[in-house]
């Protein structure tokens, strides 16, 4: 199991499952594949640090983040080197708050897949109780056709 961390330079492990094309990617994924990711809530997931709200509780923006975590580790044994996932779609609710210090678990599992298309079960608990349930699509693409759209998105930008 990975921890989450807020670290946008975190790599994960596309593990080593052959595919010859983008179109093979999504050939072993099938519904049931599943992931989880953790944290121990800190001063820099709070609402308060974060702009979400006033309050020192776990903040929205990082539950979905934590839960995208989840999902994201669930793809990484299976996606192929020069592929990676990337988030299209989130509906979650905050259902319970969590103070500093406390451990927050979100999982993902894998409900449908349409082609390169995945739909992700998403859910959360502290040590107390669910925080948070939803729904997570996320597409598989072409890691460095990805990138270079999006570089080109940015040309010309002062």
């Amino acid at each position: 199991m990975r921890s989450f961390h807020l670290d946008a330079s975190a790599r994960y492990d596309r593990g080593s499952f052959a595919a010859s094309s983008e179109s093979d990617v999504t050939t072993p994924l099938q519904p049931g594949l599943e992931g989880r990711a953790e944290l121990v809530v800190g001063d820099a997931h709070l609402a308060s640090a974060v702009g979400s709200g006033l309050v020192r509780v776990f903040s929205t923006p990082m539950l979905v983040a934590l839960m995208e975590s989840a999902a994201v580790n669930a793809l990484a044994p299976v996606l192929t080197a020069g592929h990676t996932s990337v988030g299209t779609r989130i509906d979650v609710r905050h259902l319970a708050a969590t103070p500093p210090g406390m451990r927050v678990t979100a999982f993902a599992r894998l409900v449908e897949v349409t082609g390169r298309v995945l739909v992700f079960e998403v859910w959360a608990d502290d040590a107390r109780e669910r925080v948070g349930s939803g729904r997570h699509e996320r597409a598989i693409v072409d890691q460095a056709r990805f990138e270079q759209k999006v570089a080109a998105k940015g040309d010309g930008m002062a």
